[in-house]
Parts: structure tokens; sequence; C-alpha cells
């Protein structure tokens, strides 16, 4: 398996892991849910990350596409298999756990700022320690970005759940954690985050510019 397909496939496998993961966290109750979060994103990162880029996440696709590092045909082939990884662990998690009794209770305006800005924030991480010309073969960005979702889990989460990432909300909304119609503002929020978070590395790294190509 090569091209495409491969690095779909792992999107497909790496988001089912990290979204299942995050409903036995949150369903748990523990205080350390976030951590558990944080630290699921972390060793997806490092095992898909040398396959796919690892993104895991519609907003970070997006944001990657912006930035040049992949063409259209690839964005769209990864942000289908993160929405089917992410329904497909929400179904299985129901053979473990039952469905949220009631979603999680939000404000509309905050959470919608909350989940831009702090996407924007987990974007912007993800290009400077992933995709950037100026750190070659490094080996910390998982940790980056996990730690990244872990503080935002913990900051933020109390105003809008901590999404973060459209997949992510789609799972958590199939097990009636998040509300579906507030599901809009988990899709839209994050993919603008996602884009300004390219426009703000475009603009900081004029020297590092990539032709987007499809693999």
């Amino acid at each position: 398996m090569t091209g495409t397909l491969r690095s779909a496939v792992a999107e497909l496998v790496g988001t089912f892991i990290f979204v299942f993961a995050i409903i036995g966290a949150v369903t748990s109750g523990s205080d350390l849910a976030p951590l558990a979060i944080g630290f699921a994103l972390m060793i997806m990162v490092f095992a898909t990350g040398h396959i796919s880029g690892a993104h895991l996440n519609p907003a970070v696709s997006v944001g990657v596409w912006l930035r040049g590092a992949i063409g259209v045909v690839d964005l769209i082939a990864y942000i289908v298999a993160q929405l089917v990884g992410a329904a497909l662990a929400a179904a299985v998690s129901f053979a473990l756990w039952p469905a949220s009794d009631e979603p999680q209770k939000i404000e509309v305006g905050p959470a919608f700022l909350v989940e831009a800005l702090w996407t924007l924030v987990l974007v912007y991480v993800v290009l400077n320690v992933a995709t950037s010309k100026d750190h070659p073969n490094n080996s910390f960005y998982g940790l980056a970005i996990g730690s990244t979702v872990f503080v935002g889990a913990v900051g933020l989460g109390g105003i809008s759940g901590g999404g973060f990432n459209p997949a992510v909300a789609l799972g958590l909304s199939i097990t009636g954690h998040f509300d579906w119609s507030a599901y809009w503002l988990y899709f839209i929020a994050p993919i603008i985050g996602g884009a300004v978070a390219a426009v703000i590395f475009r603009v900081l790294n004029t020297h590092d510019k990539l032709p987007a190509t499809d693999k």
C-alpha cells in the first residue's frame, strides 16, 4: 500500500485510536483525563507521523494544506478518513460504555472563541514543529503537539468541552458528550483557527514555501 491510500488509512487508524481513548478518558471521570488525552495524541503522532504526518484532525489538515505541504486530493482523503475513524471509535465505544446522559453545556460565543483560538495554537505548533524545514527530523514534535492539547483541555475544556478537532467533536457528539445542535460550532471554529494559523506561519516563514502536491 502506498501514496494517498496508505496515508488515509493511517489517518483513519490513528484517529480511531485517539478518539476511542478520549471517549474512555472522558467517561472515566478521572481528574487525569486531560493528561490521558494529551498523551493519546502524542503516541499516535509518533506512531503515524512517518506515514501521513499524523494530522488526526481536519483543522490540522486544512492548515497543512494552506501551508502547502499536501495537495487537495490528500486534504479530502485525510478529512474523510479522520471523520470515519472518529465515527467508528464512537460506535465501538458503545460496546464498553453507555452514551452520555447529558451533553456538555456551553455558551455559543465563548465556546466558538476558545475552539477557534486554541485550534489556532494547536495548528501553529504542528506547522512549526512538524512541517518546518528549520526543524528537520526532530524528535520532540509529538510531545509538543500532545502537550498543546493537554494545556487546552485543562485551561479551556470547561468552556467548550475542549474539542479543538472536528473529528473528535463528531465522536463525542455520537456518544452524547457534545450536543448535536452545536456540532456546526465544533466544525467551523477549528477550521477557522487552523486556517489563520497557516496564514501566520506563512507570514513568519516566507523562506519556507512548499509546492502543494498529492502523494
